[in-house]
């Protein structure tokens, strides 16, 4: 009899893992389409200055992080990846991960937990990686202080410096219309064990969205003394999110109205 309750237990327990990866395969599946759709129809996305990514080698692609769902990290992972036809690491926060449907998705598209080691290690295989310094910090803006960039991790700057990988600029427009962040539900956060939820739009509005590439900023050498090299790295730190605020505020011009 308990032979019997036993196998009884591993087919159900066999049927049910079975059950578990076919609706996360089908809420992949579903994901993806929906995130091409998001692409190329709700946000009509256009994408400039794609030479400035290096056709081979190692580099740090680094954009700014906008709109309360963090919608931007999916729709930049998809469109360079699309553009480029070579692999692209997203770093993303850890609680990323454990997300139902996102985080199996992001994982199996690149994307890695954040920090500096992972992102060596791809740079030293001559990999592209993806990062928002930010972090989460900037998703948590008020609309009315959208495309303002918060302070930089310089964890970038110490893995570009450490493998001598161009540090490439990268600005998202429309993020921050598409997805306002116009509160937060805190309570609702600690009960999810999130960062923070926001109350925004449920479904992202139609902003026009517009992503440009800036010209890659070399890392100095690497200095031999580990006080001259944190120096170094913040340095490259602050030189990067200058650049790439001032990007940031050129294209808000040049992309015009907020819906068309």
């Amino acid at each position: 009899m308990s032979e019997s309750v036993a196998e009884v237990i591993e087919v159900a327990g066999a049927e049910l893992r079975f059950l578990r990866k076919l609706l996360g395969d089908v809420g992949e599946n579903a994901w993806e389409r929906l995130l091409e759709w998001f692409v190329d129809d709700w946000f009509r996305l256009d994408v400039l200055g794609l030479e400035n990514i290096p056709q081979d080698g190692p580099a740090v692609l680094v954009a700014n992080h906008s709109g309360a769902w963090g919608l931007d990290a999916f729709v930049l992972q998809k469109t360079l990846q699309r553009s480029l036809g070579r692999p692209l690491s997203v770093l993303a926060a850890p609680f990323v991960f454990r997300l139902p449907v996102l985080g199996p998705y992001a994982a199996r598209k690149g994307a890695v937990p954040i920090g500096p080691r992972a992102c060596m290690e791809r740079l030293a295989r001559g990999e592209l990686v993806g990062m928002f310094p930010e972090g989460v910090s900037g998703l948590e803006k008020p609309f009315r202080d959208r495309y303002r960039l918060r302070p930089f991790d310089p964890g970038f700057a110490v893995a570009a410096l450490h493998v001598g990988a161009p540090v490439v600029p990268v600005a998202v427009i429309g993020a921050e219309e598409s997805s306002p962040k116009m509160g937060e539900l805190p309570g609702l956060a600690k009960l999810l064990d999130l960062p923070y939820v926001p109350l925004t739009s449920p479904f992202p509005l139609p902003a026009k969205w517009l992503v440009t590439i800036g010209e890659p900023i070399e890392p100095p050498d690497r200095p031999r003394a580990w006080g001259a090299r944190s120096a170094a790295a913040r340095r490259l730190s602050a030189d990067v999110r200058d650049t790439l605020q001032g990007l940031v505020d050129r294209e808000r011009q040049r992309r015009g109205g907020l819906v068309r």
